[in-house]
């Protein structure tokens, strides 16, 4: 006769498969999430449940019957306050097109790593990109996760190492002599915004939210405090994009000439004013940036395909061409992980000395006379007249005239010798080794 189980009982259905019943430690009957083909499968989950129970993993599976779309709206709403609103943007997308239409009517705890592999199968078999899919993983990942948090489940069942790992573009390292042909080619109202991007290291939506109460001429820094942000095609400013991104960084002597002049001419007045406001007045749009400036500036300086964040690159790279400290390096650039951080380092090896020429020339007073202002225009827009030591606001003001295509004066055309485009130009010509250069490549 064969001896009666002490935990737990099994039973065959109608249908002839068979289930799995035993009591709780609170005195409540339950029985197994799933049904079995045979007895020895039924008793074999009893076993190891029993064992479960004994070692304290036990969880109550009642729990892990919640829907995925509702306990997916439930874990959004907790991290959402964490988030910036261009991530939760993302999630609420990635959930609603390519994980609710398979999870959504489905258990928490019924989805299996079987199923989440051959979900992942089929997502690499549509025209979406990899970085997408990781991306789609890494948030079904964090709600299971989540789950497991929160004793729904026991465990996880988004176990694939590596399928949330994201495969950066190539970035592209501008030299600075490139920095100065693109600030050239953007013309008088654009310049001063490429050489910061590409001397402070400032992203795009720190550029467009910098104020004038942020800029310390005297001091020669920027504080970074706020950012310019768009979720679905409103903008809106917001805190940076993590604590190490509020910072007080300094900048060239020439950044900052070229600071006070475009303040002069082009930003918003009062302490609040934006800096590098959209032509229009507000903040700017960075799809019409990039579409009526960037692009065709990058093809006349012969740079096409560099973006705008490659800037950053520059500046980061250039940063850790100069020796200084890793730490000084994330404080600098507003990175909290070292990771980041280190991308920077030996990517332009056999350069660095002259590279730190080339820096040492612009922290102070250049060693050879400037020639900024041979040969300059007449006039800039706003009517000051460029080599002249006066105020700019205290000259005589020209008729202004509309900035059309948002690149410099009438037709399209743009000053003959940008300022401090030249002024680099000139300097670089005193470092041969960057002069023979091309933009340098890494893998982020």
């Amino acid at each position: 006769m064969a001896a009666r189980r002490r935990f737990g009982s099994v039973r065959r259905l109608r249908s002839g498969r068979w289930q799995a019943r035993y009591w709780s430690a609170a005195g409540n009957r339950l029985g197994a999430p799933i049904t079995f083909a045979t007895k020895g499968d039924a008793q074999r989950w009893l076993s190891a449940a029993e064992t479960d129970m004994s070692r304290g993993d036990w969880h109550d599976p009642r729990l892990g019957e919640v829907p995925f779309r509702e306990w997916a709206d439930r874990w959004l709403a907790t991290k959402t306050p964490k988030l910036q609103p261009a991530t939760v943007d993302l999630y609420r997308y990635l959930l609603r097109v390519h994980l609710v239409p398979r999870f959504g009517a489905m258990p928490v705890g019924r989805i299996t790593a079987v199923e989440v592999q051959g979900w992942l199968a089929d997502l690499h078999q549509t025209k979406l990109s990899a970085n997408t899919v990781a991306k789609a993983y890494r948030v079904l990942k964090g709600t299971i996760d989540g789950a497991v948090d929160a004793g729904l489940i026991a465990r996880s069942p988004c176990t694939l190492k590596g399928a949330s790992t994201e495969h950066q573009a190539e970035m592209r390292v501008a030299t600075p002599e490139q920095v100065a042909a693109l600030a050239s080619a953007v013309g008088p109202r654009w310049e001063t915004l490429v050489f910061t991007a590409a001397y402070s290291g400032l992203r795009w939506g720190e550029l467009a939210g910098l104020r004038r109460d942020d800029v310390d001429l005297r001091a020669g820094t920027l504080k970074v405090t706020r950012k310019l942000g768009e979720v679905n095609g409103k903008l809106s400013f917001g805190a940076p994009k993590s604590a190490a991104g509020r910072r007080t960084i300094g900048v060239p002597s020439f950044v900052v000439r070229s600071l006070d002049l475009h303040m002069a001419l082009y930003a918003e007045p009062g302490g609040d004013g934006l800096v590098f406001p959209a032509v229009e007045g507000g903040p700017m749009r960075r799809s019409n940036f990039r579409r009526r400036v960037w692009e065709p500036a990058t093809d006349e300086a012969g740079v096409s395909g560099l973006r705008f964040h490659d800037l950053r690159h520059t500046a980061a790279t250039l940063a850790a061409a100069s020796g200084t400290s890793l730490k000084a390096l994330m404080a600098r650039i507003g990175h909290a992980s070292a990771a980041a951080a280190l991308r920077y380092q030996h990517v332009i090896d056999g350069q660095d000395a002259g590279i730190v020429r080339y820096l040492e020339r612009f922290g102070g007073d250049p060693s050879v006379p400037s020639r900024a202002h041979d040969d300059a225009p007449e006039a800039v827009p706003g009517g000051h007249v460029v080599g002249t030591p006066e105020d700019p606001t205290t000259t005589t003001e020209e008729p202004q005239r509309p900035d059309l295509d948002f690149r410099g004066g009438d037709e399209r055309t743009r000053t003959a010798d940008p300022l401090l485009a030249k002024q680099v130009l000139y300097q670089l010509s005193y470092v041969p080794e960057i002069r023979r250069g091309r933009p340098g490549r890494c893998q982020a």
